[in-house]
């Protein structure tokens, strides 16, 4: 799930039921995580130093913690994305009929 979210926060800074929102958008509902996974998740990767989250005031609703990539995030993501397509490969391989 972290690699995930740090691709969708490489799109652009976004809060965590945003996160979920456009988990869910992006896949056509294929992944479909709850938000009482992802707050966690997010506090993990903060604590990792792989984001960093800000307080933005809202009008009219309650405050939003908004997450953006770090640098150790981007590589981070880099080195995710490269492990993920040599296991999709790999597994490819495997399930060719």
């Amino acid at each position: 799930m972290g690699l995930l979210l740090l691709a969708l926060i490489e799109q652009r800074e976004m809060y965590g039921y945003e996160l979920v929102a456009e988990l869910r958008r992006q896949t056509d509902a294929v992944v479909d995580l709850p938000e009482g996974t992802v707050y966690p998740a997010l506090r993990r990767l903060e604590r990792q130093g792989l984001v960093s989250g800000r307080w933005v005031e809202v009008a009219d609703a309650p405050r939003r913690r908004y997450y953006g990539l770090t640098r150790d995030g981007e590589r981070a993501l880099s080195s995710g994305r490269r492990s993920w397509r040599r296991f999709v490969s790999a597994t490819e391989t495997i399930l060719r009929p």
